[in-house]
């Protein structure tokens, strides 16, 4: 417990780091990732602009990248990083990978949550006289909406737990910190913190993000 106070500063600026590259990379990968899904969606086969290139392309983007170990993603992806951010390691070089990586996921969730929308609907919509675009913003992504927030959570707690292996380009975050000063150095009490408080970081995101579904789900 002595070395955990000793420690305070350290801790304290590793939950912030932590924090700052969950919504960093959430940012990132929540824009990318959205219009990749989005891009998936309408030019499939079927879709509301049938496209078969395009299609073919984000398919195999996301094919690829996706499958990739986040651990190796970071070696992967540091040519792009220090062509994007100007450097290869740091905070931000760590935030902008785990962006990157987690962006694939969530094109694969949103496609997917939105095609599950009822085509009974979309063929209402346009019965009506509603465009693609039309559709798109005013039923498939709102009847969509609610289990759209689901994922967004999955993968919020996935990123926090990816902020774990930014230690690796020196991205720091409590991850690292339970690495440097628990683990390597036999103190258990400093590691189990670190733990802990990703744990909470964790159960409040899942939580906030549960609640806030429900409310749009019972519309």
């Amino acid at each position: 417990m002595d070395r955990l106070i000793e420690l305070g500063g350290e801790f304290w600026k590793a939950a912030v780091e932590t924090l700052y590259m969950t919504v960093f990379a959430l940012v990132m990968a929540g824009v990318l990732g959205t219009l990749i899904g989005v891009g998936l969606y309408l030019t499939r086969r079927g879709g509301l602009l049938p496209n078969r290139f395009v299609n073919g392309l984000l398919e195999l983007l996301v094919n690829f990248f996706r499958p990739i170990p986040f651990v190796i993603f970071i070696a992967v992806a540091m040519p792009l990083t220090r062509a994007v951010i100007g450097v290869g390691i740091g905070t931000t070089a760590g935030a902008f990978a785990i962006g990157l990586a987690a962006s694939f996921a969530i094109a694969r969730i949103v496609e997917q949550h939105l095609v599950s929308v009822a085509p009974g609907v979309l063929e209402a919509a346009r019965a009506m006289g509603a465009g693609p675009w039309r559709i798109l913003f005013t039923v498939a992504i709102p009847e969509s909406l609610g289990p759209l927030i689901l994922g967004y959570t999955f993968i919020v707690v996935a990123l926090i737990d990816m902020t774990a292996m930014a230690g690796l380009v020196g991205g720091g975050g409590l991850g690292a910190f339970a690495q440097i000063y628990g683990f390597r150095q036999f103190e258990p009490v400093v590691m189990w913190a670190a733990i802990v408080l990703i744990v909470v970081f964790v159960h409040l995101v899942q939580l906030l993000g549960t609640k806030l579904a429900r409310v749009i789900m019972r519309r």
